[in-house]
């Protein structure tokens, strides 16, 4: 059920929780931070909160103004929900928290979903060369870019990639700190690595730990 429950406080830290301060309403703003995702993609991204929870949350989140939804074009003729452009200026606070929390004992058990992974790839790459992934994490599917310097992360196909890489968000992200581990996990087949091999190793080297 929605909320429009208040500090009733002027500060401004206060005023903020009153928009974001919901159980789940960051988490349903990290999910977007990549890219607009259909209603299905955000509720499968959060298993612990029920569709009537996620469907609050993002009701709410576009009553203030920080979520908007519009319909694709066909052939796709779907909903898809994206962050606003005051929405993606908590981009840099949710990133925060989650540098902040880098002490804060793991949950057991614990999920790590794809967005948490590639936002940990975006931020911490360092690449060199130019290059396009199709990666695909639980069925989802991302485009990666690289370029010096920068790396990019949207949701949907690729056009073209020079590599394929398909596995879970947990073994990408032991990957991303054991990049070595890529051939007994291929061997295994937790991994699957199609196109330029090489390329997919340099994705995973070139971050900073």
């Amino acid at each position: 059920m929605s909320t429009s429950r208040s500090y009733g406080d002027a500060c401004a830290t206060a005023r903020a929780l009153d928009v974001i301060g919901e159980r789940w309403a960051l988490l349903v703003v990290r999910e977007l931070l990549l890219g607009p995702q259909r209603f299905s993609d955000v509720r499968r991204a959060l298993p612990g909160a029920s569709s009537n929870l996620v469907t609050d949350r993002l009701r709410e989140l576009e009553g203030h103004g920080v979520v908007t939804r519009r319909k694709l074009p066909p052939p796709a003729g779907s909903t898809v929900y994206e962050l606003t452009e005051w929405g993606h200026e908590l981009e840099p606070i949710v990133l925060a928290l989650g540098a902040w929390a880098s002490r804060v004992p793991l949950p057991r058990p614990a999920t790590l979903g794809a967005t948490s992974v590639l936002l940990y790839l975006r931020g911490s790459a360092r690449p060199r060369a130019n290059a396009c992934y199709r990666v695909e994490l639980d069925t989802r599917v991302w485009t990666v870019r690289t370029e010096p310097g920068r790396l990019t992360v949207e949701p949907g196909e690729p056009t073209a990639p020079d590599a394929v890489l398909r596995t879970d968000p947990p073994t990408l992200n032991a990957l991303l700190e054991a990049p070595w581990d890529l051939d007994p996990l291929t061997a295994d087949g937790r991994v699957v690595v199609e196109g330029d091999h090489t390329a997919v190793r340099r994705l995973l080297r070139e971050h900073e730990a």
